[in-house]
């Protein structure tokens, strides 16, 4: 019995001196592979791969590495567009930005107040005047 164990595992050994064998498993597990990722339904049950996720995993990796498309994927989703976070945080910032820039006009709305208010003030002396 040790000795069939022995060649078995020698004869494993040879193949896989060469890489891991996926051409090989993917011959055995494309109709698997073609079920989905996790499982599928059938008749109303769930029903699981007949590939572990773990060996599923490892023949994506060999096959990718290779150079070849791995099309057994589902097709992703969207990016989310959603912005995460507090709406008062993002509106603080866009405050910030704001302020900054009303910093930058501020020495020119200065002076512009102060000649509005000196305008007024020499009105309201030629008022008192006539």
């Amino acid at each position: 019995m040790a000795g069939k164990a022995a060649a078995a595992a020698a004869s494993t050994a040879a193949r896989w001196a060469e890489g891991y064998p996926w051409r090989e498993k993917m011959a055995k597990y494309k109709g698997e592979l073609t079920k989905g990722v996790w499982g599928y339904w059938e008749l109303g049950a769930w029903k699981p791969l007949g590939i572990s996720a773990r060996k599923r995993a490892r023949l994506r990796k060999e096959v990718l590495l290779a150079g070849e498309d791995w099309t057994y994927d589902p097709p992703r989703g969207e990016m989310r567009t959603k912005k995460k976070g507090h709406k008062c945080d993002r509106i603080a910032a866009e405050k910030r930005a704001n302020t900054v820039e009303l910093m930058k006009k501020m020495p020119q709305m200065l002076l512009d107040y102060k000649k509005r208010r000196w305008e007024k003030k020499m009105k309201e002396e030629e008022s008192r005047k006539n």
